[in-house]
This record gives C-alpha cells, sequence and structure tokens, in this order.
C-alpha cells in the first residue's frame, strides 16, 4: 500500500519550515502542503482557545487539499492543540515539543535551559513533559517573545538579533545551563546565533531531524508512504501579507518557491 496524497504542514509562520526543510531530506519524493497562518501570528501571544481554534481552522484548510497526515511544526500550537486534533480528526498527526529527553540525558551540570514562547512554556502539557522526562535535571525556562518576530523579519544574524540573543540567554548560562533548547520552531532560524553566543561549552538542542524522522516512521507504519520516483513538490500557502511571504520562503527554501493566499 502506498498513498500519493501530500503532507501537510503548518505554523504560526516561518517557524516550521525547517521541520518541512528536514522531511524533504528524508522524503525526497513526497509532496508538502506548508501553510503558514501568519494572520494569527505569533500563536505564542494569543490566548489557547484562539490557538486551539486557529489550529482547527488551518487544518480544515488541509483537510480540504487532501493531505494524508498533518505535521503541527510548532510548539505552542502543539502544546495547546494537539490532544484535541488527534481526537476530532482520523488521520496522523505529528507533534514537536521541546527537547527535554535528549538535553536531560547530555547536560553534565544538571542545568537545562529552555528558550521557548510563554505560551509553551506555562502549557499544563509541557510542565508534564518536564516532570515525566526531565529527570534530576534542573530547568531554567526563559520566555523570549523577541526573536520569533526577529524570523519573521528575516533578521536573523543582524546586531538586533544578536543583543535579543544574548538577553535571553545569559541569564541561563549565569544559571549554570550548558545545554539549551529551542522551545519554539521559529528558533532554529536563529541556532548559529545562538551558538555563537552560548559559546563552544554550552550544546543548544533543537528537534527538527527528530520530527521528520517521526513523520517518516509514521507514514511508513501505517502504509502512507508516497512511490513517487520523481522528487516531490512543496506549496507554499500564507493569510498574511503575501509580498513578505514571497520573500520569506524564497530566502528560505529557494528562489523557485511561489507564495499562494488560503
Amino acid at each position: 500500500m502506498t498513498d500519493s496524497r501530500p503532507i501537510g504542514v503548518f505554523d504560526s509562520g516561518i517557524g516550521g519550515l525547517p521541520i518541512a526543510q528536514k522531511i524533504r531530506e528524508l522524503l525526497p519524493n513526497e509532496n508538502i502542503l506548508y501553510v503558514a497562518d501568519t494572520a494569527y501570528a505569533p500563536y505564542g501571544e494569543k490566548t489557547e482557545d484562539t490557538i486551539l481554534q486557529r489550529s482547527l481552522a488551518v487544518v480544515d484548510f488541509l483537510i480540504s487539499q487532501d493531505v494524508k497526515a498533518i505535521v503541527v511544526a510548532c510548539n505552542t500550537a502543539t502544546m495547546v492543540s494537539i490532544k484535541t486534533l488527534r481526537e476530532r480528526y482520523d488521520l496522523p498527526f505529528i507533534g514537536v515539543e521541546p527537547g527535554v529527553k535528549p538535553a536531560a540525558i547530555h547536560t553534565k551540570t544538571g542545568v537545562i535551559g529552555v528558550l521557548a514562547t510563554e505560551k509553551t512554556l506555562t502549557s499544563h502539557a509541557f510542565d508534564a513533559l518536564a516532570k515525566r522526562v526531565a529527570g534530576n535535571a534542573h530547568m531554567e525556562i526563559q520566555p523570549s517573545p523577541k526573536l520569533v518576530r526577529l524570523v519573521e523579519a528575516l533578521q536573523l544574524n543582524d546586531e538586533a538579533a544578536t543583543q535579543a540573543v544574548e538577553e535571553y540567554v545569559h541569564p541561563l548560562i549565569n544559571k549554570g545551563a550548558d545545554t539549551i533548547i529551542l522551545g519554539c520552531t521559529h528558533f532554529a532560524h536563529l541556532a548559529p546565533v545562538i551558538e555563537k553566543v552560548a559559546g563552544e561549552k554550552v550544546s543548544v538542542i533543537s528537534t527538527e531531524l527528530a520530527v521528520a524522522k517521526e513523520v517518516a516512521r509514521r507514514l511508513r507504519n501505517e502504509a502512507l508512504l508516497s512511490a513517487r520516483t520523481a522528487t516531490g513538490t512543496t506549496e507554499f500557502f500564507s493569510n498574511g501579507d503575501m509580498a513578505l511571504f514571497q520573500q520569506q520562503i524564497q530566502y528560505l527554501w529557494g528562489a523557485d518557491a511561489q507564495a499562494q493566499s488560503f
């Protein structure tokens, strides 16, 4: 059994693109539909009810496009919405959660720093995750609201990005963190700056590859992999400023990327 339908991927903006890129690398023959719910970004500043309603709306759009599985490529949306999505819809949902388990295994000082949106850090799901897998490690959380907006503005390596990263990373290092988790998919775009500010002795943990591997595993186990031999297509949708979205995807994905509205 095979399935040629596309994989849906969504985020509040362009934070999920690194996950989509890893899916493309692991599953080059799959078609991908990427949705940026930019009109409602960033999710981390919205109420849980708004995040859930937007997740439902985007999923309805993706289902109307006949996707076979959906990747919730946003930590906040995963924490708030994925349980309801799995209960309501009969197709595979793959979510994103902060890499607490690998960080707990990796840390030598026993102190883990977490950069994320406030909504992720205050969610019941994150609290449950930390209690379940952090072990004896101590978690130092750091809401990082400026970083999402910097990424959306494509300010990925300028002075403003460095200053904002320093503002959030230095307190974690001063508290003894030797491992820092990127708990928002947007932050992967800033990983080089975060690694530089944190220094060589600090490990920065991101989860794009792990999520892509889980997508491949789920599709394989449920006989949903495509039998296509040609390279798959990637379509990009947004409900925000289309000129900006076109600039974003061409800069981050490639010159041939084309934006569509939904």
